[in-house]
């Protein structure tokens, strides 16, 4: 069989480029071993984020009375929340699906692998002018600390849990750290988070971390920083009926019995990439982030150009945490100005009761160079300041957009008028 382009992998950098083939008139062939839509929609973003969004709402309610609604003897049934999320990601996949088919893209369910130029699977051989490898990657363990699914669980496990843990450890404090800490957090797990680095999320800027461990510590999530395990050893229950716990030894000596532990210190990816094909998505080992994904893909396939430098960072949660471009540690001091202003100042977040974060940008030569945003709608705040990036806008010129009050966007123009 003869395509245009052959596509191994269905998340979101194969998927788009199927899509994108497609209007351009190519015949495209989609090869996925498991679920049509990848980590993103299947084990990642969309399943986090709904659970997120239910730990959010239990949160909320906990002190629903502070608003003058009454609400008593509320309580979580985690089987409802797990089968709630288990609803999105059907709905959204079968929507997926549908669109593939409708738009023309052959997709055939089953491993596939590339020998001579030629795409292998089911014993069929497919000819593709140009193939695509977009495998993704999975979570990543290490030797000492192997996932054994039951008592150290990847970002892959915690989603088919079906029930809390009454204590969990989480080592690693990027995105999946953080957005987990949060959830088990509202729902009452005793939460511990190990981070090998200096401060939590230490890909954010610094002032972001310790804005995250100010708010972690006010949730009594108990933090663990610049160390590491030395040993995590699981110990069976000397009483019958109680579950095992793992021990954990510190670096640092200190110990720790959490029920279970979330190994999510970073993923890798799936397959090496043959000479004769061309990588997309995490597989590529850049940034593993679905919209960079996307943006691959069309400017591969309808070469659409993008910015690598500007890939804007989410962390979903209340309060959200976003940034975009430089941080300031990366910055030499007395080339750059910044500009920081507490979200409380804003009188939108009162009405949200959700006054804790700021808006902090950086510029040179009158221009954005960076911005690092802790606050309710954070991710759609630093898509603003992207778009004025990407366009090389000066502060002079965003000074001259009209922002709607009462908003969150409004702390964008009132930052730049503090510079």
């Amino acid at each position: 069989m003869n395509f245009n382009i052959g596509i191994i992998g269905g998340g979101p950098a194969g998927y788009t480029a199927a899509f994108q083939a497609r209007k351009k008139g190519l015949s495209v062939v989609l090869f996925e071993k498991d679920k049509i839509g990848g980590t993103c929609l299947n084990k990642g973003c969309i399943p986090t984020k709904a659970i997120l969004h239910s730990a959010e709402i239990f949160e909320e309610m906990k002190c629903a009375a502070d608003l003058g609604i009454n609400v008593e003897n509320i309580s979580v049934d985690y089987a409802k929340v797990v089968e709630h999320k288990d609803k999105i990601v059907e709905k959204l996949r079968k929507s997926l699906e549908l669109s593939l088919k409708n738009t023309g893209v052959v997709v055939v369910n089953t491993e596939a692998s590339i020998e001579d130029g030629k795409i292998i699977a089911n014993g069929e051989t497919y000819i593709c002018e140009k193939i695509i490898t977009a495998t993704g990657s999975k979570p990543r363990d290490f030797e000492g600390l192997r996932f054994d699914h039951k008592f150290i669980l990847s970002s892959d496990d915690i989603l088919e849990l079906k029930t809390l843990p009454k204590s969990i450890a989480i080592i690693g404090s990027g995105a999946i750290g953080i957005e987990w800490a949060r959830i088990f957090s509202a729902f009452g797990v005793e939460v511990s988070i190990i981070e090998l680095a200096e401060h939590l999320l230490p890909l954010a800027d610094v002032e972001v971390s310790k804005r995250v461990e100010r708010i972690f510590k006010s949730k009594k999530i108990k933090m663990y920083i610049n160390t590491s395990p030395s040993s995590v050893l699981r110990t069976p229950s000397p009483t019958i009926g109680e579950k095992d716990k793992c021990v954990i030894t510190l670096k640092s000596g200190e110990v720790l019995e959490p029920e279970c532990v979330l190994l999510a210190a970073g993923r890798t990816p799936f397959v090496s990439v043959p000479s004769c094909s061309l990588a997309l998505g995490d597989v590529c080992g850049k940034i593993q982030l679905a919209h960079f994904a996307i943006k691959q893909a069309i400017s591969e396939i309808s070469e659409i150009e993008f910015d690598e430098n500007l890939v804007p960072s989410v962390v979903y949660g209340c309060p959200e945490i976003a940034w975009v471009g430089k941080r300031e540690q990366d910055l030499k001091e007395g080339t750059y100005q910044k500009s920081n202003m507490l979200i409380s100042a804003l009188g939108k977040s009162h009405c949200d009761n959700c006054t804790e974060g700021f808006i902090k940008i950086l510029s040179q030569d009158g221009k954005i160079v960076g911005a690092h945003i802790v606050a309710k709608e954070a991710s759609a705040m630093i898509q603003q300041i992207t778009i004025a990036m990407q366009n090389n806008m000066t502060i002079d010129d965003l000074k001259k957009v009209c922002f709607a009050h009462p908003t969150y966007s409004e702390g964008i123009f009132e930052s730049l008028f503090r510079f």
